[in-house]
């Protein structure tokens, strides 16, 4: 039985593996052939799209920036129709300061190379300054009677309907929004009436949005700061509070600082808007036009234009426009050093250098100094210089740094533009050099080519400068990336618009071309020039 059941069951294992309780298993047997592939299925269906891609945006720099004018409005047949402006971007409308009538003006720039004059915005006084935010126009506008507090007037930029209006200074003449748009702020002038006998205290209004709460901000309890601050009015006889001009605004990027600029008095204001109190007066100091790099043009007789010189005079900044940029961190604010006298029926401190009685101890060759050709054009204050009351004068005094200067946040210098500005005119365009009326060289002896305006641009993270002179009627413009080292980028100038009073600038988001936009307005030739910038 042993040996038949061994072959037995080694047959049964080659019939199939299932067969696993014979005592000795057999060897493997050899694979088979695979079989033939099946039919491939049919395709499933396509997914849904996915979600298209952002396009990439590479940083433009400012050097690989062009400059090109692609529009132009004239808003009237003569002078001052045209000063300051503002646009809205939701609905492409800018808003522009008309004091000849008593209006602001406004354009629809949908069509920026065409632009076309829309309905006009009717006030009861003089309008000074506007801006805009988020769908609100602001006006200053002051009183009929110049010495009485004017208002701020709010208006819907897309109805131009009248929204609030608020009780401000006298004479507000600057107002600004704040970044976030919590507070609208103004800078109330407060100058005297031509007799000099009814000077207002000049002042600051903030205004909350949200609420409508108006605050009044004076100078009372503030002390002179000294470092060239100056207080003279009316011969001495204004009060600390009266002497004081607010001009300009400028405002922190956290909206949380104001920056008052008071031309007359060279100095600076910075005022706390939460608590909407002055956390600080600073003199501006004087600028050394002895200094190499400070040269200055100082006679419209001397038969040459340009001829820059270093003399022993200092100036005073007395800035008009201001700015605030920020750069690796740091607060700055930029200033336009156009100066400005005192020059009133009641009171005047506007002289020329060869009507002074100079010290010969410190100008022992007066009498060459005082000569036309040298300094004696040159006209300069009765109220600084004579420091011991004698009579004679132991400095002389200029109106305006005929420069640019940037400002630490604490109102401290960190930079001037010294001679830039004359040299670079001079050099570009010698024949408009410090011109009056197509007359070159007639206003050396004034405050050269008056740095009027002044306003940034961020472009990536860089940042663009304009300074806009109002005599040279040319535009400037510096990278200042670098507060330290501003850099000369470009020269506008078309020899058709006239005075640049008030320069702003676009965002290419908010511009109606997709591209930066610098929108000039002209006091004398009442135009409107647009350039863009890509």
């Amino acid at each position: 039985m042993k040996n038949v059941l061994r072959p037995f069951c080694v047959a049964i294992l080659g019939i199939s593996i299932l067969f696993t309780s014979c005592a000795d298993d057999g060897m493997d047997g050899v694979d088979g052939v695979d079989g033939v592939d099946g039919v491939d299925g049919a395709d499933g269906a396509d997914g849904e799209d996915g979600a298209d891609g952002m396009d990439a945006e590479f940083p433009i720099t400012i050097d690989q920036l062009s400059f090109s004018k692609i529009g132009t409005f004239t808003n009237g047949n003569d002078e001052a129709f045209a000063e300051i402006s503002a646009f809205d971007a939701a609905t492409n409308k800018l808003f522009i300061v008309n004091p000849e009538e008593n209006e602001v003006s406004v354009l629809d720039l949908t069509d920026a190379s065409n632009p076309v004059k829309g309905t006009s915005i009717a006030l009861a006084g003089n309008p000074n300054s506007v801006a805009v935010h988020n769908g609100v126009l602001a006006v200053a506008v002051e009183n009929m009677d110049k010495q009485a507090d004017g208002t701020i007037e709010t208006y819907a930029t897309d109805t131009q309907s009248l929204l609030v209006s608020y009780p401000a200074g006298a004479l507000p003449d600057m107002v600004a929004f704040s970044p976030d748009g919590e507070y609208i702020v103004s800078a109330n002038e407060g100058e005297p009436n031509d007799d000099y006998t009814v000077d207002p205290e000049g002042s600051i209004t903030i205004v909350e949005v949200a609420t409508e709460t108006v605050t009044q901000v004076y100078f009372t309890g503030q002390t002179d700061p000294g470092n060239g601050f100056r207080v003279f009015g009316n011969n001495g006889m204004s009060t600390f509070v009266q002497d004081i001009e607010p001009e300009y605004v400028a405002i922190s990027d956290d909206s949380a600082t104001a920056y008052i600029s008071l031309q007359e008095n060279n100095g600076m204001a910075i005022v706390d808007l939460a608590s909407k109190t002055i956390t600080g007066l600073v003199g501006l100091g004087t600028k050394n036009h002895n200094v190499s790099g400070n040269e200055i043009d100082a006679s419209n007789d001397d038969g040459i234009p340009g001829n820059l010189q270093n003399w022993n005079v200092l100036g005073f900044y007395m800035p008009d426009a201001i700015d605030y940029f920020t750069a690796n961190g740091n607060g700055y604010v930029v200033s336009a050093n156009e100066g400005d006298a005192r020059d009133y029926d009641g009171y005047s401190e506007e002289v020329r250098v060869k009507d002074l009685e100079l010290d010969p101890a410190f100008y022992p060759d007066f009498d060459m100094l005082q000569e036309d050709e040298n300094l004696g054009r040159l006209k300069t204050t009765t109220a600084n210089g004579d420091e011991d009351n004698d009579g004679l004068y132991e400095q002389i005094y200029a109106y305006g740094a005929r420069s640019f200067s940037i400002w630490d946040a604490n109102g401290q210098l960190v930079y001037d533009s010294g001679s830039e500005i004359a040299r670079r005119t001079l050099a570009l365009a010698p024949s408009i050099f410090n011109q009056d009326e197509g007359e070159v060289d007639e206003r050396s002896d004034d405050k050269g080519a008056e740095p009027e305006a002044v306003v940034t641009l961020k472009v990536g993270d860089e940042t663009l400068l304009f300074v806009g002179l109002e005599r040279t009627s040319g535009i400037l413009a510096y990278n200042i990336t670098n507060p330290f080292n501003p850099v000369f980028v470009t020269w506008i100038y078309d020899g058709t618009d006239i005075s640049p009073e008030g320069i702003i600038v676009v965002d290419k988001y908010d511009s109606p071309t997709g591209n930066y936009l610098m929108i000039a307005t002209h006091e004398v030739s009442s135009t409107i020039a647009i350039y863009e910038l890509k």
